[in-house]
């Protein structure tokens, strides 16, 4: 073995191959592009309703519930719709959602009402976002998998239908007298 092939890692890219940081590139351009539009939209809904310390921060609240029940709907339709594109669970999952819900504001939330002499508005905050949180993710992974089912068997008796020469109706009433 000569003394450059002793030296090279097995782990190092070869004079053929770009580096690992280069094939990152552009996901790294879809999750920053993606958390400009979720941070923007979190940041307008904030100044929009904003919360005074002690009181429940409903903002807060309704980013993180709603950006989890579209981080479950996401997720199904990017593992069994759109299979393939690459850029789009980046770009939509951890950008835009990522940037849109918010761990640091809802610590910071909590801490506020705690330093507001509000203690039971924290625990209910702290409870209530991880309760609604985690039923947000399950019914939008639900909601989404049953809906693409459906789809799914409407189009298979579609097609099952066509190939047989029938025209398909479903759901057709007959009203009155025949």
């Amino acid at each position: 073995m000569d003394s450059t092939a002793s030296s090279m890692s097995v782990d190092q890219p070869g004079p053929t191959e770009p580096a690992p940081g280069a094939r990152r590139w552009p996901e790294l351009g879809a999750v920053a592009a993606g958390g400009v539009i979720g941070s923007l939209a979190r940041f307008g809904l904030h100044e929009a309703f904003p919360s005074a310390a002690g009181r429940f921060p409903w903002a807060t609240f309704t980013v993180n519930v709603t950006g989890c029940l579209l981080i479950g709907v996401l997720m199904v339709l990017v593992a069994e719709v759109w299979v393939g594109r690459r850029l789009l669970r980046p770009f939509l999952g951890v950008g835009v959602l990522g940037g849109f819900t918010t761990f640091s504001t809802y610590a910071l939330d909590i801490e506020r009402a705690v330093s507001a002499g509000a203690p039971r508005v924290a625990l209910l905050y702290l409870g209530g976002t991880l309760v609604a949180a985690m039923l947000a993710v399950g019914a939008g992974a639900g909601l989404t998998g049953a809906a693409i089912r459906a789809v799914r068997r409407r189009t298979v008796v579609r097609r099952t239908a066509a190939q047989k020469g029938v025209a398909h109706r479903p759901y057709r009433h007959r009203r009155g007298p025949r």
